[in-house]
């Protein structure tokens, strides 16, 4: 067992004003299954990839340590190629034979490492990858959202693979995952880290524990101000109008008085000064142990949603329903049955492969709402409500693009409006001023996100919306369905997303 420790570690990237990381100072054991944890844009990635050596910083990191990371940069050429042919292009030193090990583990066939790496599915490179990354007992592994559009069958082999393993950072919003996999929990509060030993669910409730601490005394504190300052400006004002007696009297009102009362007067007046000087010492201790309480609180804003009640009650209807792609054999799926009601809350489930995101884009086909232009068979039955408004947010990040006003333009949106939603989904405003795919991709899935939410529709239908999306504003997506129950068809692996948000399923 080694140790990371982290010194004083600054950095910040050139376009920024704002540093990533300032003076930052923790120690890790390599023995550990950390889960990383954090809002998008936070620096998760960053951190990673300063712990690999690919940026440079002011601080220190000790280690002798030796790191790796995950996911592997495959490029175009090794795409056309099999995996053994280019494993050791990513891992120096890889072994096939303990590749092969590590994939019987992930219950995968050695046979995908002699196919085409572009042929694989999402599930297939992501076990083989993680084989060739696990393949040497001796690293210390940065794993980065290795679940990401993985089906549910998949993420539980990989879930129970990483828990058998350890000395890896992991970084996941997937709280399902966090909780399985992780014994110590590594986290970007909003103005510090934090290392804690435990899991996901184990931080999280010491958070909402510590948070509720942290507004109670806060608030103990603000009527302490409050009563304190009161009691200072009422003595200060009886030494104000003591002070003034000092000087002239009238005899026969005030016949007890004498010209030897002043110095008692001031006496009295220098006594009321020197206890509201102890009041403003008490105000400014108060003042001091109140700051930095808040600190690190997380108070997700709650979203707001545009739907439209249609006039009908079905919206979409599905009855024995088969797609085949022009110059393929077997269909992508048959005999699909369900429907689309008004307040419905569908969860397409299956796995990689099934069909779901085909039988989405044609769904999207019947109303004019895809541009993709695919030919395809079909038989059976997939009718769309007449007029129906569909606002739709897809799997793929790429090609965003352009400042935040350009895209507000393309898309007919209000631009102070959408900055604002995007303020509640914890983007800083000097963010507002950057281009788009200068976001991370957490960011990037929140625009799209942001467009769909300002978009008035009847039927909602979001293809893995949650990917790359921090556990703070899963939780914000969580409350605005069950608060505004729009009518909504989805995919999404998040478990315990579907768990709560699903109202029926449909498997493919």
């Amino acid at each position: 067992m080694a140790q990371i420790s982290v010194n004083n570690l600054t950095f910040g990237y050139e376009e920024s004003l704002n540093y990533v990381f300032e003076n930052v100072t923790f120690t890790i054991d390599t023995d550990w299954k950390l889960g990383f944890i954090g809002r998008n844009g936070k620096g998760k990635s960053t951190f990673l990839k300063l712990l690999s050596g690919e940026y440079e910083f002011s601080g220190s990191i000790h280690t002798t340590a030796r790191f790796d990371y995950f996911p592997y940069e495959v490029s175009e050429s090794q795409r056309e190629l099999a995996i053994a042919d280019f494993m050791e292009a990513l891992k120096p030193g890889c072994e096939q034979w303990k590749v092969i090990c590590e994939l019987e583990k992930l219950s995968e066939s050695a046979e995908i490492l002699y196919r085409p790496y572009g042929t694989l599915s999402p599930g297939e490179r992501t076990k083989a990858l993680l084989a060739v990354l696990f393949s040497d007992e001796n690293d210390f592994l940065l794993i980065d959202e290795p679940t990401n559009h993985l089906d549910k069958e998949a993420r539980e082999i990989v879930k129970k693979y990483l828990a058998a393993k350890k000395g890896f950072i992991l970084v996941s919003h997937d709280r399902d995952l966090l909780d399985a996999c992780t014994d110590h929990c590594l986290v970007l509060n909003r103005n510090s880290i934090e290392v804690q030993q435990g899991n996901f669910s184990s931080w999280w409730e010491n958070k909402q524990r510590k948070d509720q601490f942290a507004i109670a005394e806060n608030k103990k504190h603000r009527k302490e101000i409050q009563k304190l300052n009161e009691a200072a400006a009422k003595v200060s004002g009886w030494a104000d109008k003591n002070e003034h007696t000092k000087i002239g009297f009238d005899p026969i009102k005030e016949h007890d008085r004498c010209l030897s009362t002043r110095s008692y007067i001031g006496a009295k007046t220098k006594k009321m000064q020197s206890r509201v000087k102890q009041m403003e010492n008490r105000i400014g201790r108060e003042i001091e142990e109140k700051e930095g309480l808040l600190q690190d609180i997380e108070s997700p804003k709650d979203l707001k949603l545009f739907s439209l009640a249609y006039h009908k009650k079905t919206l979409v209807n599905v009855k024995d329903y088969s797609v085949t792609y022009a110059g393929m054999e077997n269909p992508v799926f048959t005999g699909v049955s369900f429907a689309v009601e008004q307040g419905e809350r569908i969860a397409l489930s299956g796995e990689n492969g099934s069909g779901k995101t085909t039988l989405i884009k044609m769904i999207l086909r019947k109303c004019n709402s895809s541009k993709e232009n695919i030919t395809v068979c079909e038989e059976g039955v997939c009718d769309v409500a007449s007029g129906l408004m569909i606002s739709y947010v897809g799997q793929e990040i790429r090609g965003l693009k352009g400042d935040i006003a350009t895209y507000c333009k393309a898309h007919d949106l209000d631009k102070s409006l959408f900055c604002s939603l995007l303020r509640q989904l914890d983007f800083e405003r000097n963010q507002f001023s950057q281009n788009i795919e200068n976001y991370s991709d957490g960011q990037k899935k929140k625009v799209l996100l942001a467009t769909s939410l300002l978009t008035p529709a009847h039927l909602y239908i979001w293809d893995e919306p949650l990917n790359y999306i921090d556990v703070f504003s899963r939780i914000q997506l969580e409350n605005l369905i069950l608060e505004y129950k729009p009518t909504i068809l989805f995919v999404e692996h998040d478990i315990k997303f579907c768990e709560k948000v699903a109202t029926k399923v449909v498997s493919l």
